[in-house]
């Protein structure tokens, strides 16, 4: 008995000596102890075991941390802790399997919810914080801080009921508590409910499917630590918790066995084997910890007692001694928290990653705000100045374009203009044309009434003149519109450059101001000389302009044409177009509106199935073509146009029109204009009327049986035709060149030169510099955001410096499982051999070699012990094992 309290003593203190040191027991000895009284060698151990828990498991994660914790409260003020996903322990186990103890063991208060049945029905975040003081508080009651342990539990019991009400459902929403206190170390974990399979009371029929998709969610993440808890008096091959430890983390990297209960364990059984990894073994071992009994609790057994009690425990089993060193809360949490260390160094790159982007994504902004002073005097003058220039810098962009920060999603002002110029305004001219039996209706009716009543010899040129003149005038509405066109474009281009003012909302709106009405005073300029270019053409008719035909050629050159029709035009087969397009009328019996790749030559509009052109659908001749539009239905967002026949036959199969569809009206704009290039012109608003009135009117002017007069009508259509192309180049080419001169060119310049000036002149500036709220509110949000980056990036670059990573545990071997039997009778199906079968470990060998043992799997093995263990530990199946008895 003697020799046996030497052999605890010497295991305290060599134990003591190794956590004082760092490693093995030189420089002890045993003498120190042995010498004392009985009674002080008794208190010695426990001096020691009340020392190693106080400061096992701290050293080197004083820093580690709470940087980590400074990192979390970095970005929970931006809203990005949920997306940094930092590294947890999640702590999983059946119900009553000792969760809650141990997470007690740890805090060193009971504030945990008791009961039977399922208790814990919301994921309880627990972050342990050491701190001098002692207090807890939640995220849902910020301020208030919780003295009493007691009021801890009630009021997780209160906020679970406020989420699941009182039938005992669960609810995936975490419950966040925050522990400071001195007795605690530095760990993150998730309590979470315990597995059930049958449900209890009015706990609903799938509460264990509720409870597993829960679990999932928390230990199915990488960087998630599982703290698997089974207790030592049930089968282990059943633990629900090494069971969905197996499946989320099959490599075994993020689990950590822990076995509750040993003290509870039928006499003459023990888990010997199971610590020692040989049975069902982790890549990362267990540990075993001894919790209060439901009788410790009623009898206000405090923690501290119950730490002391639990090494002596692993110090006095005989089962347990040689690994008390790697037994227990204590060392439980120096596990934890290295791991945590090595986690939370493979997870930094990640982070850090993440960081960078974040920060890469807000600097050019921040940038802006960076040399914000709210106290400097030339603050604001500096701003509007800086805000002027910027308006005109980008003003000038978009209208002349620029290499750099092309806009891809869309087109900017200049390209709209651009497209007015060339599509829109030559569009608009073609609409004015008339067919052919109404321009030569015209022409007779001219020549006609300029004879009178006289019966004329020759082709007069007042009916020419006359033509001519009223076609000219004709222009004065599509020049005007292209100007309207243009007006929109310039204006809608100023809101776009304003937008950057929208930090200074009453500047914003004085400069829109400012420069929309200076847009709309060049408006009547520009309008009134575009008239003055019409009027100018109406003024003199120049017949002998270089290009024009003449009365001489005009025969001839109608004979020309006419040849040239015949004969065709090799040109006529080159592509004008190619794009999508919907047809949009065909019923919903045949399949409903359809998007295909159309192509538009001077012959013909073909469509195929897709843009490689290899399965043509069908092919319509443009020949007697015209187009109209079509109004935009209430159920459909696409702009529509048709095309139909002159001749009022079917155009695609039964149908009479065929209705074309496209996203955007400046799609539709374009594919008109194209259309114009094939020789497809717009329906005209009176073609009816004139129709009507051509079928109603009996005089029959146009089959007149007068050849003469026939031969004048074509000569004057010739005539016509020659003098108005050469009008319609001219306005093509003048309208566009007055616009950009009177319009856009001088807005430019306005802005550069004059707008500053008006806007001084326009009243107080310290008013116009006032910020919004909002965009205040916004500046604070993006600065605050971009310290909290860089100083999360900071922090990361600390952790790596300031902590150093332990290598991985190997693989564990498989034939392990077969090492130890799984006897019947009255030994636990987890139990190793019953003591009677083993005797305590022996002494050291003569001349003072300790017999060879087997260490156990484990992170962090610790010092060798200084009792020795029994050699030959595990013996083939079936071979007896030999007891080394006491001598």
């Amino acid at each position: 008995m003697q020799r046996i309290s030497a052999c605890v003593c010497t295991r305290a203190c060599s134990i003591f000596a190794a956590e004082q040191k760092g490693g093995g027991t030189e420089g002890h000895s045993c003498r120190s102890i042995l010498s004392l009284p009985i009674h002080q060698q008794r208190d010695q151990p426990d001096r020691a075991a009340r020392r190693t828990a106080a400061v096992m498991g701290n050293r080197g994660m004083e820093e580690l941390i709470p940087l980590v914790n400074q990192l979390q409260d970095a970005f929970s003020s931006i809203g990005q802790n949920a997306t940094l996903d930092l590294p947890q322990i999640a702590v999983v186990g059946g119900q009553s399997a000792g969760k809650s103890s141990v997470l007690e063991n740890f805090v060193g208060k009971d504030f945990l919810p008791r009961g039977s049945g399922i208790v814990t029905r919301r994921p309880l975040v627990l972050q342990l914080i050491n701190c001098s003081t002692e207090y807890a508080e939640f995220l849902h009651c910020k301020g208030k801080k919780f003295i009493d342990f007691d009021e801890v539990r009630q009021e997780i019991e209160a906020e679970t009921d406020r989420a699941t009400g009182h039938n005992k459902g669960i609810s995936p929403v975490p419950i966040n508590l925050r522990v400071y206190s001195p007795n605690v170390l530095n760990l993150t974990l998730v309590d979470l409910p315990g597995m059930t399979k049958v449900p209890v009371g009015d706990q609903p029929a799938d509460i264990e499917h509720q409870i597993r998709d829960m679990l999932l969610q928390f230990v199915t993440k990488d960087n998630c630590l599982l703290l698997a808890v089974s207790p030592a008096n049930s089968d282990l091959a059943n633990s629900d918790a090494l069971k969905i430890a197996k499946e989320v983390d099959p490599q075994g990297m993020r689990t950590i066995g822990v076995i509750t209960k040993l003290d509870l364990m039928d006499e003459g059984t023990d888990a010997r084997d199971i610590l020692e990894n040989k049975l069902l073994p982790l890549r990362r071992g267990y540990i075993g910890v001894v919790n209060r009994s439901q009788k410790d609790i009623d009898g206000k057994k405090d923690i501290t007692a119950a730490l002391q009690a639990e090494r002596k425990f692993f110090l006095s089993h005989p089962s347990y001694r040689h690994l008390a060193d790697r037994m227990g809360t204590a060392y439980l949490q120096k596990v934890l928290n290295q791991q945590l260390t090595n986690h939370i160094r493979d997870t930094l790159p990640g982070l850090r990653s993440k960081l960078q982007s974040q920060l890469l994504s807000i600097e050019k902004e921040v940038e802006e705000y960076k040399n914000f002073r709210p106290d400097d005097p030339s603050r604001k003058t500096k701003a509007l100045l800086q805000m002027v220039q910027q308006f005109a810098v980008d003003f000038e962009k978009r209208i002349e374009g620029s290499g750099d920060q092309v806009d891809t999603y869309e087109l900017s002002g200049g390209a709209k203009i651009n497209r007015v110029f060339h599509e829109r305004f030559p569009f608009e001219l073609v609409k004015l044309e008339g067919d052919e039996k109404t321009l030569r209706k015209e022409i007779s009716y001219a020549i006609k009434n300029i004879h009178g009543i006289r019966t004329g010899l020759f082709t007069p040129d007042m009916a020419f003149e006359t033509i001519v003149k009223r076609q000219i005038a004709q222009l004065k509405e599509p020049c005007q519109k292209c100007v309207d066109l243009v007006i929109t474009e310039l204006v809608n281009t100023v809101r776009q450059c304003t937008q950057k003012l929208a930090q200074y909302p009453l500047l914003r709106e004085e400069m829109e101001r400012i420069v929309t009405q200076h847009i709309r005073d060049r408006e009547s300029r520009t309008k009134g000389q575009v008239m003055l270019l019409i009027d100018i053409e109406l003024a003199y008719v120049n017949t002998n302009h270089e290009d024009f035909i003449g009365f001489a050629n005009a025969q001839q050159k109608s004979s020309q044409m006419s040849k040239k029709k015949a004969t065709g035009n090799q040109d006529e087969i080159m592509v004008i177009r190619k794009g999508w397009l919907t047809i949009n009328n065909i019923s919903i019996m045949k399949g409903g509106a359809k998007e295909y790749w159309f192509v538009l030559t001077a012959e013909a509009l073909s469509w195929y199935k897709d843009d490689e052109e290899k399965e043509k659908k069908y092919m319509l001749p443009v020949d007697n073509l015209k187009l109209k539009d079509i109004e935009k239905s209430f159920m459909s967002s696409k702009h529509v146009f048709a095309l139909f026949n002159t001749e009022h036959r079917n155009v695609y199969k039964d149908y009479r029109q065929l209705e074309l569809a496209s996203e955007s009206q400046e799609e539709v704009d374009s594919w008109k204009a194209s259309f114009l290039r094939a020789g497809v012109y717009p329906e005209r608003s009176v073609d009816k009327e004139k129709a009507e009135a051509e079928e109603s009117n009996t005089d029959g002017h146009i089959h007149s049986l007068d050849p003469q007069l026939e031969r004048q009508v074509e000569i004057v259509r010739n005539l016509v035709d020659s003098y108005l192309s050469i009008i319609h180049r001219t306005v093509r080419d003048l309208i566009p060149k007055t616009i950009m001169h009177l319009m856009v060119n001088n807005t430019k310049e306005f802005i550069h030169s004059d707008l500053l000036a008006q806007l001084y002149s326009c009243g107080d500036q310290n008013s116009l510099m006032e910020e919004s709220q909002e965009q205040a509110q916004h500046r604070d949000e993006m600065l605050r955001m971009y310290h909290a980056l860089r100083e999360g990036l900071n922090i990361i670059g600390d952790i790596s410096t300031s902590t150093v990573s332990t290598k991985a545990p190997p693989p564990v071997d498989d034939s392990w499982l077969q090492v130890t039997g799984m006897p019947s009778g009255r030994r636990s199906p987890m139990s190793s051999p019953t003591p009677q079968r083993r005797a305590p470990p022996g002494p050291p060998r003569p001349g003072g070699r300790a017999a060879p043992s087997r260490p156990a799997v484990s992170p962090d093995p610790g010092p060798s012990p200084s009792v020795p263990s029994r050699p030959n530990r595990g013996p083939p199946p079936g071979v007896p094992r030999i007891s080394i008895s006491d001598q």
